[in-house]
């Protein structure tokens, strides 16, 4: 398998943004229209998933750990449900490739069908790899120091350091695996293991129609996303929602007003009442919304982002508008067959639900 293949009209804008214009005009009025609004974004942050694969490769593997071996064992653990205590929970769980990459519940289920004690809802892991900090609280730096947290926390995976290594080493053709992939003297423990589903996340690209656009294809974005995209931008969203990940950075919450689904669990964001913020890329895919989960609508998530984030009203016109244009956001996920996972042997411990 090749590493590379892993990594998987204007006239309405720009009668908004330069005024009326004739059909004469039509064609040159596009062309300047689409370039004026991608200098815009780009002045406002916004940056595209890069067409070029190498350079893809560069911002997603800085240190170079991806490999065609890493990522296919990585991918096997990803959705190896042996690496919970009850086996039966695995990181697809909560995070579904097939359903945007999240669990469409309000609050992530755990071990013993446990909920999220703080009502958290489960992110998104596609495009993970652009986020500036991983988990709500944004407490760990990068995907493989997060693999790490769900897998050991009791209200999820359950699964202890020692438990993990047990049950992966217990199974022969899974450390032949280790050795193919990271050679002889590899030591197959908790954090190798983990390090190697995040280099599997890595690669969890989804470029969409809003990157085409972005990268030069003035016509990847119909008229009326075109003028919801202007509209975000001119509503400021993009203030938070910015950068390649269209969010994954912390930010203050309830900068203007109150939630108003506040009381759903506890959380608070970190030690400054910071909270990272989703991205939107896929967010179609994603409800609910929030991080706990409390609304369903994207439209009304619009609106109570402008009135929480932005003190301002947003109209159901413009919600809309917004709405228009988040949906081009929808990606091209890569394509990931499911894995036939290698077989426990007698040493392999057994599922433990309590």
């Amino acid at each position: 398998m090749n590493l590379l293949k892993i990594l998987g009209s204007s006239l309405v804008v720009s009668t908004l943004l330069f005024g009326t214009t004739t059909d004469a005009n039509v064609t040159k009025v596009k062309a300047v229209d689409s370039d004026s609004l991608v200098t815009k974004a780009k002045g406002q942050g916004l940056l595209a998933i890069p067409e070029d694969k190498a350079e893809l490769l560069k911002l997603i593997d800085a240190n170079k750990t991806i490999t065609d071996k890493r990522v296919e064992l990585g991918k096997k653990l990803y959705f190896e449900p042996r690496l919970s205590k009850s086996g039966i929970i695995s990181c697809n769980t909560c995070h579904n490739l097939g359903l945007g990459g999240a669990d469409g519940v309000p609050a992530a289920v755990g071990h013993q069908w446990t909920a999220n004690p703080h009502h958290l809802n489960s992110p998104t892991v596609y495009n993970a790899v652009f986020f500036k900090a991983q988990f709500w609280d944004g407490r760990s730096p990068h995907l493989e120091d997060q693999a790490q947290g769900p897998m050991q926390a009791t209200p999820e995976m359950a699964a202890p350091k020692s438990l993990v290594e047990e049950r992966i080493n217990s199974i022969p053709e899974y450390v032949e695996e280790f050795i193919a992939a990271y050679g002889k003297e590899v030591k197959v423990d908790f954090e190798t293991i983990t390090a190697t589903i995040g280099i599997f996340e890595r690669t969890l690209v989804t470029p969409s129609r809003y990157d085409d656009f972005l990268n030069g294809k003035t016509n990847a974005l119909n008229p009326a996303e075109k003028e919801g995209l202007n509209l975000f931008m001119d509503k400021g969203c993009a203030s938070c929602h910015t950068g390649i990940a269209l969010g994954g950075t912390m930010q203050p919450f309830e900068l203007a007003g109150k939630y108003k689904f506040a009381h759903l669990g506890d959380f608070k964001g970190d030690a400054s009442g910071m909270v990272k913020t989703p991205t939107l890329r896929n967010i179609t895919e994603t409800a609910p919304y929030f991080h706990n989960g409390g609304i369903w609508n994207l439209a009304e998530a619009v609106k109570e982002m402008g009135s929480t984030q932005l003190g301002i009203k947003i109209s159901d016109e413009e919600a809309n508008k917004m709405v228009t244009f988040l949906k081009a956001l929808k990606g091209r996920k890569p394509e990931v067959s499911y894995p036939q996972l290698p077989e426990s042997t007698d040493k392999t411990p057994k599922p433990d639900f309590n």
